[in-house]
């Protein structure tokens, strides 16, 4: 009797591990520091992709651009991006999809006691800004100071580009007057000190765009959601479901805080407001308003931002089922 329960368990065992061995695996492609890995951390502990119907495989690289490759090579099944770079892809002949993954924007900074208050008093400053001349943030900020005060960012102060991390030490240490940069280098200047000036949020609002277009989305092939749907659409679950978890379990912060380069308490609690505050809404993406801001971009940025791309197909963004 003894053995014959001895030999049923191995039977179920090797059942279990024969299932697990037949799911489906997702690489995705993100950088390795990057703030997306703290969701598929989550996804990872708590078995979310396993309970979806696949494996998921996080491989970290050392660039953006390094993702992207790696996504259109076939190395990847998925990787980060703005889906105003999708919409430029598809608008020479790739077929990409994006399923929302945070609408956290930057903002303008500056030392609480630097006195620059307002975007006017920024005229002979000297201004961080993490990427180059045609950073999303940048443009919009640009966009409103001009629509608002008539006031010039561009020709009226001095602009220093580089990477998020060059910038955020160029801030601190004083070199540059303000600095725009991500939503996670400005979350721990604001724990120390810095405040804002403006945000891209309410110069969007101003420029009549909305706020709840997520700019940054988990980006697909088009064959692989036709291929493939149950895999996309147990990822995009299990995305929303990491996502969930996070908004209101400081617990589960609690345990990835040592992944979070977050010494600081103040850093910590910074982050996570951050992050929560980027979470999508579950609603579909409205494709106007998606326009309505590639239409801004392209009149701010021009061919070289936005390519050839002149409108947002309705397939752009990813619905369950679709």
């Amino acid at each position: 009797m003894f053995r014959s329960l001895t030999y049923i368990a191995a039977a179920l065992c090797l059942t279990a591990q024969s299932a697990i061995a037949e799911l489906p695996t997702l690489r995705a492609a993100v950088l390795e520091i990057g703030t997306v890995n703290w969701e598929l951390n989550v996804i990872k502990h708590h078995g979310l992709d396993k309970a979806n119907g696949f494996e998921l495989e996080v491989v970290g690289m050392g660039g953006g651009p390094a993702t992207r490759i790696a996504l259109q090579g076939g190395e990847a099944e998925v990787a980060v991006a703005d889906w105003i770079w999708v919409a430029r892809q598809n608008a020479d002949g790739k077929n990409l999809v994006t399923i929302p993954y945070s609408r956290s924007v930057g903002s303008l900074l500056a030392k609480s006691d630097s006195g620059i208050g307002s975007i006017t008093d920024l005229k002979g400053k000297k201004v961080g800004i993490a990427g180059g001349p045609l950073d999303k943030s940048w443009l919009i900020l640009r966009a409103w100071a001009q629509q608002e005060f008539g006031f010039d960012l561009a020709a009226e102060t001095e602009q220093v580009f580089g990477s998020p991390p060059l910038i955020f030490k160029a801030a601190l240490s004083g070199e540059v007057d303000a600095a725009i940069n991500f939503w996670h280098f400005n979350a721990k200047l604001t724990a120390k000190g810095f405040a804002e000036v403006a945000t891209v949020k309410d110069a969007s609002a101003a420029l009549g765009l909305s706020d709840k277009t997520p700019l940054l989305g988990y980006v697909v092939k088009g064959s692989t959601v036709r291929d493939n749907p149950a895999l996309v659409a147990g990822f995009a679950k299990a995305s929303r479901e990491a996502k969930a978890i996070l908004a209101s379990d400081d617990a589960e912060w609690a345990r990835l805080r040592p992944n979070m380069r977050a010494k600081a308490d103040a850093d910590f609690q910074a982050l996570i407001a951050g992050f929560r505050a980027g979470i999508p809404d579950a609603e579909p993406v409205d494709v106007e308003d998606a326009n309505a801001l590639l239409k801004v971009m392209a009149e701010l940025g021009g061919q070289e931002l936005v390519g050839n791309a002149s409108a947002v197909s309705a397939d752009l963004f990813y619905q369950p089922g679709s």
